[in-house]
């Protein structure tokens, strides 16, 4: 199953709403950057308010979306970060060091829209 991403003005939407498997996982990210490529977007904001529980793959790949996003230009906000899924993510070692991060949506879309200056 694939993860619907959304066009808003200059900005992608992504609400991960499904468990995500690790071939879920590498078509998330070969979409991603897909359409980043193709529209041109400045900036994701990727909802991850519905996943509950993240294994290394997926936290690996998780961060590398965002690492890859960066480096096409686009600025990624990851919203709704569950308590298990932040620990999860630090045990492993996975470092956002650079991400913004908002407790929802609608406080990711406005945290994107202030840093780049709209």
């Amino acid at each position: 199953m694939r993860i619907p991403i959304l066009k808003l003005n200059n900005y992608l939407l992504v609400s991960i709403q499904i468990e995500m498997d690790d071939q879920a996982a590498i078509n998330f990210q070969a979409d991603l950057l897909e359409e980043i490529h193709q529209s041109g977007s400045a900036g994701v904001v990727i909802d991850l308010t519905s996943v509950e529980i993240i294994d290394s793959f997926i936290a690996k790949v998780l961060g590398d979306v965002v690492t890859m996003s960066n480096l096409m230009g686009a600025k990624v906000v990851l919203t709704g970060i569950q308590p298990a899924v932040a620990m999860t993510l630090m045990d492993l070692g996975i470092r956002l060091n650079n991400v913004s991060t908002a407790l929802d949506l609608e406080k990711g879309l406005m945290k994107l829209h202030q840093e780049l200056g709209g």
